[in-house]
């Protein structure tokens, strides 16, 4: 039997086939889950559509266990609202909510955390860490008792990340939401993780100077290289299987080991080289 077999669930947050997002659902599809996904909402004048094509593109390889794929803006309560009692309607109860949702103004990413507007560091938490309160309140109709929420994080929350900014004030931010909301939902069986991944080739870890990171990555992480799409995507599914029914209110880091370096490391070796 495959370890989503008769599971249910919902993907908020797949941009392209280089999500996290992505990565997590085709796992979850892969072993026998069925998903109900969430796209950006397209503008009115894009003909294209071409947000609910990069999704699409994604969720078409998996007709039989793809439920729908409706927008979502989840600066909007009454859209959350009505996109999760359509969730229950066309799933019933379901078993786990993946949120992967973030967004901060370029302007504020690329300036210095002390310059971030007030309107930017508005929208970066509305959209990153408020988002994930109210879409699983939204979801407690609809959750089974035995439930798990999985929202996506990064070391730029706990560590200072130069480049990551703003965003990294959310992050930190997000954890903290994570511990909370696992206390709320506990009494109802129901668990709340966060997954810290290394960084990635996605839309946002471009925007973030990823490239250069996970070069550092080869020399600081112990494991000597950075993380995979399908490692993270399979350790975000184990969270969000019965397999961690014990686990809540942690933070899972999927980075090949870097998070618990407090130097250099063999980076230090490249220094001595060309001393």
């Amino acid at each position: 039997m495959k370890l989503f077999e008769g599971k249910k669930g919902l993907i908020l947050g797949v941009a392209n086939d280089r999500s996290i997002a992505w990565a997590i659902a085709k796992e979850i599809m892969d072993q026998g889950g069925v998903c109900g996904f969430s796209h950006l909402p397209d503008k009115a004048d894009d003909e294209k559509k071409k947000n609910r094509m990069r999704v699409s593109k994604c969720v078409d390889a998996y007709p039989s266990q793809t439920a729908f794929l409706k927008p979502l803006d989840v600066q909007d309560d009454a859209q959350v609202n009505e996109f999760m009692e359509m969730a229950g309607r066309e799933l019933g109860k379901i078993d786990f909510l993946l949120h992967s949702i973030a967004f901060a103004d370029r302007d504020d990413l690329t300036r210095d955390t002390v310059e971030t507007s007030r309107a930017g560091f508005k929208l970066a938490m509305d959209v990153s860490v408020y988002s994930l309160i109210s879409v699983t309140n939204a979801a407690r109709p609809i959750l089974n008792a035995d439930a798990s929420v999985l929202t996506m994080t990064y070391f730029g929350g706990e560590k200072c990340v130069p480049g990551y900014n703003v965003m990294g004030i959310c992050k930190a931010a997000l954890d903290a939401t994570v511990r909370y909301l696992a206390h709320d939902m506990g009494p109802s069986g129901i668990r709340v993780n966060a997954v810290s991944a290394g960084p990635l080739k996605t839309l946002a870890g471009v925007a973030a100077g990823v490239g250069e990171m996970q070069e550092y990555y080869d020399y600081v992480a112990p494991l000597g290289r950075c993380v995979t799409h399908e490692e993270v995507g399979r350790s975000g599914a184990y969270l969000l299987s019965s397999y961690s029914n014990g686990i809540t209110g942690e933070i899972l880091h999927v980075d090949s080991g870097y998070n618990i370096m407090g130097s250099p490391g063999r980076l230090l070796e490249q220094f001595r080289k060309k001393a």
